[in-house]
């Protein structure tokens, strides 16, 4: 059973510099938002059971617990492993006092359309969600930046050909809603062993080249689980590293990494 976490353990009052609101400075939130690769579908192992006391999540009921795997909760009986973890503890290799906070939001199969204000996947409100959990961290902790993953619904000539606007446009409502417009955005490729190819990606990779303050990561080398879909845990967790390496860039660029 994860342990909650009381917000006075974590000593947000008596952080020095710590925001009249309640905010602990010392606490870098994560969106992690997308399909089921985001919320992973990894074969759980013990490695994912250990805790670091410095990487936490927001659960489905909304509270701080030590982040194990499944991080995600979008299909409780097919949530794995995914990149979460991995990211968040290669975001603590800075040398720096800080916490890592996930904030969990991928709903597996979701194509990007359902990704903005009001649009319904099954019982979802994937943007709405997204939007309302993110709000809730942000009571405590300072948002860093978005994980983005989302791509195999999309994977074919017609919704491509619509894809990149529509990934402009979440990373501008984002930024809009969440009142940072320099929010860091990262996406991630899809696996290259997609069975149906992986045409989205030519598209992904042009975000940085459309959108400011963006970044891509690579797919390459990465190996499913046996569906030519999904990730392995291996895989996912290197591509959490990847996503680590790909934010830190970001941050530094910009001068908005660990301070």
């Amino acid at each position: 059973m994860k342990t909650i976490l009381l917000f006075f353990c974590m000593a947000v009052s008596a952080k020095a510099g710590a925001q009249s609101d309640g905010q602990d400075p010392d606490l870098h939130l994560y969106l992690l938002i997308g399909q089921s690769n985001m919320a992973g579908r990894g074969p759980l192992d013990e490695a994912g059971k250990k805790e670091d006391p410095r990487i936490l999540m927001l659960d489905s009921l909304d509270q701080w617990v030590v982040a194990t795997d499944p991080v995600h909760f979008d299909k409780p009986k097919m949530a794995g492993v995914g990149p979460g973890r991995a990211f968040a503890a290669g975001m603590l290799k800075t040398g720096k006092k800080v916490r890592i906070g996930l904030i969990p939001c991928a709903w597996g199969g979701s194509p990007i359309r359902v990704w903005q204000p009001d649009a319904r996947y099954f019982k979802a409100r994937p943007y709405d969600d997204a939007l309302r959990r993110a709000r809730i961290a942000m009571q405590k902790g300072v948002l860093k930046g978005v994980l983005w993953h989302q791509g195999e619904s999309d994977n074919d000539t017609v919704h491509a050909a619509v894809y990149m606007a529509r990934l402009e446009e979440l990373v501008a409502r984002l930024r809009t809603d969440l009142k940072d417009p320099h929010l860091p955005f990262v996406a991630g490729e899809i696996g290259y062993f997609n069975k149906k190819g992986t045409l989205i990606n030519t598209i992904i990779d042009q975000l940085p080249q459309q959108v400011p303050g963006t970044a891509v990561v690579s797919a390459k080398g990465l190996m499913h689980k046996g569906d030519s879909v999904h990730f392995d845990t291996p895989s996912a967790r290197e591509l959490g590293r990847r996503y680590a390496a790909a934010m830190k860039q970001l941050q530094d660029s910009a001068g908005r990494g660990a301070e």
